[in-house]
């Protein structure tokens, strides 16, 4: 065991992980980076920023990830989108992976998640890649130096790309695998070196524990009216729907990115940096994400770079179209220095409708967020899972189900009460396509998603002429100053609007197909506001 503060109480010795080389805790990032380039890991980028492929896998493995079945949570885990893993599995997985362990070198970090005190959870990450630790330190949230000395981790997860699973042994589907004991509080991660599976094991965990306090987990992003934290709102959405982009707004204080806690004294951000996508990124639209890749410590992935130069070439997406990087909150200057925020005043949710059926925004009813929310409907964008090339259209209820280890309901019914409880006013935005469905429309504008946001955000929207579409039964906004008033309804911008009509048909009677499995556990009012 060598080098960083650590408990003495709390070393990996002292979990029953024995046998391994040298163990360095709680690098800071010049050491981190020092020992990712020396490693030969990746490459030391512009302005100190480390640049890194990861290999096969370049976007998540949901397929790969487990839930370990036992008597304590057999009655509150979603079954049917956790694949369970039997528990003696597990502990064969566990030994086999510590075995492998053996002789070799690991990066541990003791960070914690939630801006909240009231629900902070204190996590070891073990990382057998020294980025992986700069990765997780930007994205997680630093202790003093001082508190390492008494840290006590509650969960521990162990990364180990270097290890391949066995799927006769190990329970699991193939060789890569990324297994949750609730009852050991431990998580096995094997056999991928992409960087997201390390932050979206942290907020399945945390999507399972805040629930049982009461606290509505989201995957969202956040931020609040400058000066004034009780002015906040909300952005769902998966990845590729704009959720970084639209809340990073100049004009508004970032709470965070990608994932948030709501509970009775208001929101908080669960991490303490942001995951941006970076593929066709644009320097005068969003110039403080850019700057953040050429920024000391930042991990930038699988982005394509000029070897004498070091030059990133933001539209080469010969690796795959999830470029990303990873970076510490403050390095957006309008961030929150808190985290946290009051109970929202808008709740947002982001779609990116690769029809192009939907509006640009719609002003949703409480039932009708719920009916959305459960939902979830998006298109999968290009490279963020594995196997997914372009736009396909899904339902991903909560805007996030491969990260929900409870039933939908469970968030649902906690949204639902917090929504009425507060008065927060609920919004349906299309980031996806306009005058067509993909490959025949374009992209929505975002300079008419961003007037659009800004006008519902300050209320001024509210000022204005509604109509009530036809095929969902929400309000749509006629025209707003500085908005083509075609881009308000869809059917205009289509040039054959009988298409149009079997289309929005299509996609009618997708959401009501697919809401069906929801209506044995909801309200009426939901049921009745399912389709206008």
């Amino acid at each position: 065991m060598t080098n960083g503060r650590v408990n003495p109480n709390r070393t990996l010795e002292t979990q029953g992980i024995t046998g391994l080389g040298n163990v360095f805790y709680n690098f800071i990032e010049p050491a981190l980076i020092e020992a990712a380039v020396s490693r030969k890991e990746g490459t030391l980028g512009k302005g100190g920023a480390f640049l890194c492929t990861t290999g096969q896998f370049t976007g998540r493995s949901p397929k790969d990830k487990f839930v370990v079945r036992t008597p304590s949570v057999e009655d509150t885990i979603w079954w049917e989108n956790n694949p369970p893993m039997a528990p003696d599995a597990f502990a064969r997985l566990k030994a086999d992976m510590l075995a492998h362990m053996q002789g070799r070198d690991y990066f541990v970090q003791d960070l914690y998640t939630g801006a909240d005190p009231l629900h902070r959870l204190d996590v070891r990450m073990v990382t057998e890649l020294a980025w992986h630790g700069l990765f997780i330190r930007n994205l997680l949230r630093c202790p003093e130096r001082a508190e390492l000395d008494t840290f006590d981790p509650e969960w521990t997860i162990i990364n180990v790309p270097s290890f391949k699973a066995d799927p006769a042994k190990h329970g699991c589907r193939s060789e890569t695998v990324i297994a949750m004991n609730f009852d050991e509080k431990t998580v096995l991660i094997a056999n991928t070196y992409y960087g997201g599976e390390n932050k979206k094991s942290v907020f399945t965990i945390m999507n399972y524990v805040l629930p049982g306090k009461g606290v509505m987990a989201m995957h969202c992003s956040a931020n609040h009216a400058i000066g004034n934290p009780v002015d906040a709102a909300v952005f769902f959405g998966l990845s590729g729907t704009g959720k970084t982009t639209l809340s990073a707004a100049s004009d508004r204080t970032l709470i965070g990115d990608d994932e948030h806690g709501w509970s009775d004294r208001g929101i908080f951000n669960i991490e303490g940096g942001c995951y941006a996508k970076t593929i066709n990124l644009d320097p005068k639209a969003e110039p403080e994400i850019y700057a953040t890749t050429s920024r000391f410590g930042t991990v930038v992935e699988n982005m394509i770079f000029d070897p004498d130069t070091l030059e990133l070439d933001f539209a080469d997406n010969s690796l795959t179209d999830n470029t990303r990087c990873a970076y510490s909150l403050d390095a957006i200057s309008n961030a929150s220095d808190t985290g946290l925020g009051g109970h929202p005043k808008h709740v947002v949710m982001l779609t990116c409708d690769a029809f192009g059926v939907l509006p640009p925004i719609a002003r949703l009813s409480p039932a009708q967020a719920m009916y959305h929310f459960l939902s979830g409907f998006t298109s999968k964008v290009a490279g963020t899972e594995r196997g997914v090339t372009e736009p396909q259209p899904t339902f991903s209820t909560c805007f996030g189900a491969p990260f929900m280890p409870r039933r939908p309901e469970v968030y649902g019914k906690l949204l639902q009460e917090k929504i009425l409880k507060h008065g927060a006013t609920c919004w349906l935005v299309n980031t996806g396509w306009t005058g067509g469905a993909y490959g025949t429309g374009t992209r929505m504008p975002i300079k008419a998603t961003r007037a659009l946001l800004t006008a519902a955000l300050d209320g001024s929207l509210n000022g204005v002429e509604f109509r009530r579409d036809v095929n969902f039964g929400f309000d749509v906004p006629v025209a707003l100053e500085g908005v083509d008033p075609t881009l308000l309804n869809p059917r205009d911008t289509w040039a054959d609007k009988s298409a149009y009509d079997a289309q929005a048909q299509k996609l009618v009677d997708m959401f009501a197909n697919n809401f069906g499995k929801y209506v044995p556990y909801i309200d009426d009012d939901v049921k009745a506001a399912a389709i206008g």
